[in-house]
């Protein structure tokens, strides 16, 4: 085999291989695929230096990662509103037609598949990397995985950089599949697709994803020039250019799977027709939908509309309306939280809804079983829409035949025994010894809102606690080599990375330590208030200190009082470990913007949470929406009607760049633009 005939024949793989897996009309036999492949290999063991970017032999690497590295998303992944009835629909078409012609404005319609989000980034037509969501900023890097999915190219025509964003998903029969598998391995069952899904394309060995036979079908686009690409890869007019239908029809052509049912509507009645079509679809269609999507199609205008902090004004999710099941509960068991709440759980005889084993269900507290009448051996009506989490709604007594039971309320703790304490609606363990309380308080104080100590999520917080090595959160930070290497899974590289973790905690942010301590009513919003506010001495501080606080109400200030006061000892002894920094108290008191009022737009190079906790620890205030009292407006590219309304009221507009020069004549403000750099 020539060179030539070589890139003839990947060619030809590549052609067979979308006419099997994209356009589900296979102009190959199976035999013929493996013929001319296993000559490709053959070919690039002889020849590595000619070996392809786009050889299918290239989709499955044989390297195991040791965990995944992170990359940041060109663009934000953005979140879509929720609207679950007509009447919503209506609401948000109305919001969208104040900035639009009524009569030019039409929708692209698509379905919303229950799966996990992938942006997929391409420079010079290679791909180049593939990353999970994450929190919409920075995802992980699972692009040894994406390679493996055959309905990803790993090179297409437009030769520009581009950003496609889609769904990772998992046929129902494939699922069931693979779960069948596992149960005959004895391995843990996937809860759902959405869950496969998301698992699979997590996995540090390619190999084990490249069999769970998932399907990438794109949904958007993130960072592009898109006058280039649409220019680069159609004919169409002008007017089609600024069509989003277009845009997904030339991705397509790229050699992606195309979403099914994809039109465009021009009435609301037109979606609603299209939304029933999708339902009527819904239990017939090969993969999971949990909705439609529904976006302006007028890609100037969904400029011009922009976004809110959270998702974009030009498209929502018109989610299906939950699917009901009938269940019979077995029993009702009882967990214990952080707090020492107690929570019933009704054990359901497993039923399946929507792809997914359910045989638990929340029951949140004993009042809610009461106004339910909610008994043992009761058959339940199930609801679950698009939640992992299933919930009851109610009872159905009429078919009771004599061996139901109510569910007595507990007078003492099901793990250390001890009284509980009623308290109106929640029922509590006071002991805070209670191991329930430890193992949960310590995995709380890990997480990632908290000490985000990496390596060390629940399963090993519980491995740890189980095994005897840790019994409280001050063991941590004991913890040797030595008392890792029996356990299973932990390997030196891990044993190491785990301990590096843990000692990096040392000079964390204040706030992160508040929060972490899991003082009940006290978040991350109220975390950095009192860091801010009071920095290294909160804990000496009293309720009329507390209260005083904007935002801060009596429960809030009772219960960090009383947080301080009992555990006063363990708090002096987790400030001497981690020696949490405070860089925020001398600068929010002295700083010029101090009691001043920011309002953010528009996409910005960083998080607007980054530059939201900058303002903030100057003591600015950060607010969501522009009035008289905003004194500052920060804007990014594709602003939307925040920009046209502080121009009108003649509040000052500043760039990144001018935010970043106020901000370095600041006092102190220098380290803290490093720190969020």
């Amino acid at each position: 085999m020539t060179l030539d005939d070589y890139l003839k024949a990947v060619e030809r793989l590549n052609l067979w291989a979308k006419h099997y897996y994209i356009l589900d009309d296979p102009i190959a036999s199976d035999e013929e695929y493996d013929t001319l492949y296993h000559q490709v290999k053959a070919y690039e063991l002889q020849n590595p230096q000619n070996i392809a970017l786009d050889s299918p032999t290239q989709r499955v690497g044989d390297k195991v990662l040791e965990s995944f590295s992170k990359v940041a998303h060109i663009q934000r992944m953005w979140s879509l509103e929720d609207v679950f009835d007509m009447q919503e629909l209506q609401e948000w078409v109305e919001r969208v037609l104040r900035g639009a012609n009524r009569e030019a404005l039409s929708f692209s319609i698509s379905p919303k598949f229950d799966g996990a989000s992938l942006n997929l980034l391409y420079e010079n037509g290679i791909l180049v990397s593939a990353a999970t969501r994450g929190d919409a900023f920075v995802g992980e890097n699972v692009t040894q995985n994406a390679r493996t999915i055959p309905s990803i190219p790993l090179k297409i025509a437009y030769k520009g950089r581009i950003e496609i964003r889609g769904e990772c998903v998992i046929a129902k029969d494939d699922f069931e599949k693979l779960n069948l598998e596992r149960l005959q391995g004895g391995e843990n069952l996937f809860a759902n697709p959405r869950n496969a899904a998301a698992g699979s394309l997590r996995q540090l060995d390619s190999k084990i994803t490249a069999k769970r036979k998932l399907q990438f079908i794109p949904w958007g686009v993130g960072a592009c020039n898109l006058v280039d690409f649409m220019d680069s890869t159609s004919k169409e007019s002008n007017t089609a250019q600024d069509s989003f239908f277009a845009l997904m029809e030339n991705i397509y052509a790229l050699g992606f799977q195309k979403s099914p049912f994809v039109e465009l509507c021009k009435s609301i009645q037109a979606i609603e027709n299209a939304y029933s079509h999708l339902i009527a679809k819904r239990d017939s269609y090969p993969i999971t939908l949990d909705g439609m999507v529904v976006r302006v199609d007028s890609i100037s205008l969904q400029e011009k509309l922009g976004f809110t902090i959270k998702a974009p004004r030009f498209a929502c999710a018109y989610k299906f309306p939950a699917i009901e099941k009938r269940a019979k509960v077995l029993g009702i068991t009882l967990q214990v939280g952080r707090t020492g709440v107690i929570t019933p759980v009704a054990e359901l005889e497993p039923i399946r809804i929507e792809g997914a084993r359910v045989s638990r269900a929340t029951l949140h507290n004993f009042d809610e079983i009461a106004k339910k009448d909610i008994q043992i051996n009761d058959f339940v009506i199930l609801i679950r829409s698009g939640d992992v989490i299933p919930k009851i709604i109610k009872s159905l007594p009429s078919l009771r035949d004599g061996t139901q039971t109510p569910c007595p309320i507990p007078t003492k703790c099901p793990i250390c025994h001890s009284e509980l304490l009623v308290e109106e609606k929640l029922i509590k363990c006071q002991n805070l010894s209670c191991e329930a309380r430890v193992k949960n308080s310590i995995i709380h104080f890990a997480s990632k809102k908290a000490l985000n100590i990496d390596g060390l999520g629940e399963k090993i917080v519980e491995t740890l606690f189980d095994t005897g090595k840790i019994h409280s959160i001050e063991d941590l930070f004991s913890l040797q080599s030595k008392d890792l290497e029996d356990l299973e899974g932990f390997k030196d590289k891990k044993i190491q990375n785990l301990l590096n973790a843990i000692a990096a905690t040392r000079g964390i942010e204040l706030w992160r330590f508040i929060n972490a301590l899991g003082i009940e009513h006290i978040g991350e919003g109220a975390s950095k208030k009192l860091a801010n506010s009071f920095g290294i001495e909160f804990y000496q501080k009293t309720y009329e200190d507390f209260i005083a606080l904007e935002g801060f109400g009596e429960e809030m200030a009772a219960s960090l009082c009383e947080f301080c006061k009992v555990n006063i000892q363990r708090l002096l002894r987790l400030l001497e470990l981690i020696s949490p920094i405070c860089t925020t108290q001398n600068s929010t008191q002295d700083s010029k913007l101090s009691g001043k009022t920011f309002v953010i737009t528009g996409t910005l190079s960083k998080a607007r949470e980054e530059y939201k906790e900058l303002l903030e620890s100057l003591g600015a205030k950060v607010s969501g929406s522009i009035s008289k009292k905003t004194n500052f407006l920060l804007c990014g590219e594709n602003a939307g009607s925040k920009l046209a309304k502080a121009e009108s009221l003649g509040i000052q507009i500043l760039n990144e760049q001018e935010l970043n020069a106020m901000l370095e004549g600041l006092q102190d403000s220098t380290l803290l633009l490093q720190e969020i750099r």
